[in-house]
């Protein structure tokens, strides 16, 4: 990461070379290196994080990909690597990890098909069942990688497959909105929150990006999401309610869940909505039922799909945000401190970086996902990142 004086040296001889999404990304990471409680923070863990990036990078096979347990999932892997590896600093071409970056682009550019989905040649059964996460999860990242990218061969490359790419979502959106597994036409229409999210953030990075996204695919998901919450603490104040999203909106999903609550959030934000009621209905019954210990309790499961959303949401609120979204939380926390209601980024960290910490393998990876350590090690290593504010997805 540049300091000051490093990027303006940079910046004035390549300034007229880069596109302007490139020179704001830039000057993000300078504006980021300016927060001194950040850089302190971070400077805790460090270590931690460079032991898991060094992991990461060492996990790549040589044409480029990484896979979870079993060979699984790897374009979905090669995606969420690839955000943990641009979270650090580096791009394809600067930085410790460019020649990972790179090589990550270009197996994801060559596993891009005639109709747009990104998806591995050779698939696993496991693959072939749910194939649109890795398609979202490639598009987020290839989205972020062309904001940073100055060769003109390389950005339409790049463009082109992610037109191609965000086509083919639209044309697999499920007639109410959602996303399953795999396109609705393969899956009879079925419907699904957590690929729903992924594909509705992937656009949203895609659009950031400048890639042209239909807005009709946009509201029909946001509607996907409005009907599949459920209202669980009622209140005649609709910013005091609780709401939480089910599994599926065509067949139903019995209660309402955390980790899609959560991912749900993030999305909201991601688009810039941070008073939108729905979302604070969410982040209502997030703050009820998503606990925040040093013990890594999770009563839910999917610990770390939970907290990858939720870390983003409370990165997003960062130490005051909330209490303008919910100001009688703020006041009731200042007469009675001891309560700490409030939820607060610097707090969240302080209590989640140090149970990530204490669960580090000592060749720097974590496990305890079914899914396999690549996708552990990349979704914590994003998390404890975000205070760099590479990616303009995760920023503020």
């Amino acid at each position: 990461m540049w300091n000051r004086r490093e990027f303006l040296q940079q910046a004035a001889g390549t300034v007229a070379g880069l596109s302007a999404s490139a020179f704001a990304g830039k000057l993000q990471r300078v504006e980021a290196a300016d927060d001194p409680d950040a850089l302190r923070f971070l400077a805790r863990y460090q270590d931690c994080i460079d032991r898991g990036l060094q992991w990461l990078s060492k996990a790549q096979a040589r044409d480029g990909h990484w896979e979870a347990n079993n060979g699984n999932y790897p374009v979905a892997m090669t995606g969420l690597a690839g955000l943990a590896l641009l979270c650090e600093g580096s791009t394809p071409t600067q930085g410790r990890y460019s020649k990972n970056i790179e090589d990550a682009v270009e197996w994801l550019l060559s596993r891009t098909q005639p109709n747009g989905l990104i998806a591995g040649v050779n698939q696993s059964m496991e693959e072939r069942h749910r194939y649109m996460y890795g398609h979202g999860y490639a598009i987020t990242f290839l989205s972020q990688v062309l904001g940073e990218e100055s060769d003109p061969r390389r950005r339409e490359q790049l463009r082109r497959a992610l037109e191609r790419a965000v086509e083919f979502s639209a044309r697999a959106q499920t007639r109410l909105g959602g996303w399953g597994y795999v396109s609705a036409a393969e899956g009879q229409d079925f419907d699904e929150g957590s690929v729903t999210i992924t594909q509705l953030q992937a656009l949203r990075a895609a659009r950031d990006a400048g890639i042209p996204v239909p807005k009709e695919t946009i509201d029909k998901a946001k509607d996907y999401l409005r009907k599949s919450t459920q209202i669980v603490r009622h209140d005649p104040d609709p910013r005091k309610r609780e709401a939480g999203v089910i599994y599926s909106l065509r067949h139903g999903g019995g209660n309402v869940r955390p980790p899609l609550t959560a991912a749900g959030i993030a999305c909201m934000f991601s688009a810039g909505e941070y008073e939108n009621d729905l979302a604070i209905q969410w982040l209502n019954y997030c703050m009820r039922n998503i606990p925040i210990d040093r013990t890594g309790r999770d009563s839910f499961g999917h610990w770390e799909y939970t907290h990858f959303y939720y870390a983003q949401v409370l990165y997003v609120l960062g130490e005051d945000r909330h209490a303008k979204l919910r100001p009688d939380l703020a006041e009731a926390e200042r007469r009675d401190p001891s309560q700490r209601l409030l939820l607060k980024w610097s707090r969240y960290r302080e209590v989640v970086f140090e149970y990530l910490k204490s669960r580090q393998s000592a060749n720097g990876s974590w496990t305890g996902s079914g899914v396999g350590p690549v996708f552990t090690t990349a979704l914590h290593l994003i998390i404890m990142q975000l205070d760099k504010a590479t990616l303009p997805i995760f920023q503020r």
